[in-house]
């Protein structure tokens, strides 16, 4: 059987070992310790921001803290983009709030401002302003963050970025997940980069990262006995993960080069098959391009060209099916143009990891041309 071509696999550096051996050799291998922070210190300057870094064991744990420390409670509305990953979604239902889902528009995927911003004014008109919103950089496309930024000020709605899929991608040089209130990252196994598991949470200033890290850890109070008095969290990042984490920043700027490579060779290869239609970054947006994705004219033919690559031993998966279809929380507020519904019957994401070879593209390729 041919080797098998993987979605989007770790791509380890190697200098990972070097941090990770510092840890050993200091006897920190809790979620405390030098690695952590700097690693946290690093990645703030990676990220050319002034915000302070949380490391945490997930994205979904940093979520979950922004929405903590914005105070959302038991049934309060969250706006949610609904065309995303159900982790991005996930820390509402944790507290007990209710998430109101908006729809996606053409330029980017992501949320449209101007259904967003429709979906404010009625949940107001119903006496239920959203205390907060979590918008989402989707596949490492950045969302139309300024048209966003704006309402948020307009209606006084704080706003989480969900950055997960997003490190390296920018709008006007400024990076994903340094607009909103809260910005979060991801390092899991399918990342760009990738801690094996692991993420982080931008906050605005020092005391609300002291805040974020004293809820990550238990919520221990400062006393020499065990005594606590808020619920707290197992959510830190080990040192050694971390150590890890230091490795692969010093790769970060290769690694998104590595994708957007990705993306140019496919739109290359597929140029001329009018069937076929990628994702263009608007004026001004810097894409890392965590998965290329492609458009198909229906159904049926995504799942044809699917199904022919799994039989070629090529992971190839559909996109993002959305948060209003999903079990789980299709009974909640939604507001739908359709967009995000159309995007998962026809849309397909292929191989796109950093260490794809020649070959393996030109495998991919070939077998797409054969299937359309």
């Amino acid at each position: 059987m041919k080797n098998k071509i993987l979605l989007s696999p770790p791509h380890m550096s190697g200098a990972e070992l070097t941090y990770i051996q510092q840890a050993f050799e200091a006897n920190w291998v809790a979620p405390k310790g030098a690695q952590i922070d700097d690693f946290e210190q690093e990645l703030a300057a990676c990220l050319t921001t002034l915000n302070k870094v949380v490391a945490l064991n997930s994205g979904t744990s940093a979520i979950h803290l922004a929405l903590l420390l914005l105070g959302i409670k038991k049934e309060d509305r969250v706006l949610c983009q609904s065309f995303t990953f159900a982790a991005t979604v996930n820390p509402v239902g944790y507290l007990g709030a209710t998430p109101v889902f908006v729809d996606s528009e053409t330029d980017t995927w992501n949320v449209c401002p101007m259904l967003l911003e429709e979906a404010i004014q009625d949940q107001i008109s119903k006496g239920n302003k959203p205390k907060a919103m979590i918008v989402v950089h989707g596949y490492g496309m950045p969302c139309k963050i300024h048209e966003i930024l704006e309402i948020g000020l307009t209606y006084n709605i704080p706003i989480v970025e969900d950055a997960a899929s997003a490190l390296g991608s920018s709008v006007d040089n400024q990076k994903c997940g340094t607009f909103g209130e809260f910005g979060v990252v991801s390092f899991n196994g399918n990342k760009i980069i990738t801690t094996s598991g692991g993420g982080a949470l931008l906050c605005k200033d020092a005391a609300t990262k002291q805040k974020a890290v004293y809820l990550a850890t238990q919520a221990r109070d400062n006393k020499p006995h065990y005594q606590h008095s808020e619920i707290g969290y197992n959510y830190r990042m080990s040192n050694i993960i971390a150590g890890i984490g230091r490795g692969q920043l010093e790769v970060l700027d290769e690694r998104v080069a590595a994708r957007r490579s990705n993306f140019e060779f496919y739109k290359n290869s597929f140029k001329g098959i009018s069937t076929l239609e990628f994702l263009e970054a608007p004026t001004g947006y810097y894409a890392n391009r965590w998965l290329t994705c492609i458009t198909t004219p229906s159904y049926e033919i995504r799942e044809q060209l699917r199904l022919a690559l799994e039989k070629e031993n090529i992971e190839a998966r559909p996109l993002w099916k959305p948060m209003h279809q999903q079990p789980i929380f299709e009974k909640y507020p939604s507001y739908i143009n359709g967009v995000s519904d159309d995007l998962f019957e026809r849309g397909l994401c292929l191989p796109s990891g950093s260490n794809l070879s020649e070959a393996d593209l030109q495998r991919v390729c070939a077998c797409v041309k054969k299937n359309v």
